[in-house]
């Protein structure tokens, strides 16, 4: 059964400009070697806290959709968990209304079938 995420991560201010690329595939590699199909990537850029997370200010952010067949993505969960470089992330379940909405289950079996 295809399942759609969406999947948000908060980059350390202190990763220079020209690494959060690597760390942005970094998380791709994770995900896709995970079995998941990234739909999507948007890449918010540099933004302010509303409050300090770890002695920090700010953070660059970075959200993909995702299709997979694996429930939760445990091993990118805890990879992400672990990573110095990855202040938060929040991986959640898009309803399946909101993923048809957005074309992320129709992409996936279309995906499937060629």
């Amino acid at each position: 059964m295809q399942r759609a995420y969406e999947l948000m991560i908060i980059i350390d201010s202190d990763v220079g400009t020209a690494d959060v690329d690597s760390v942005i595939n970094r998380v791709a590699d994770l995900i896709t070697d995970e079995g998941g199909t990234i739909s999507s990537t948007d890449n918010w850029g540099r933004r302010k806290f509303a409050y300090k997370i770890n002695h920090k200010t700010e953070g660059t952010y970075v959200v993909w959709e995702i299709v997979t067949e694996t429930a939760g993505l445990p091993d990118t969960e805890r990879r992400l968990r672990l990573a110095d470089d990855i202040v938060r992330h929040k991986l959640f379940r898009l309803p399946e209304a909101e993923a048809q909405r957005r074309g992320l289950l129709g992409q996936a079996t279309l995906a499937d079938a060629s």
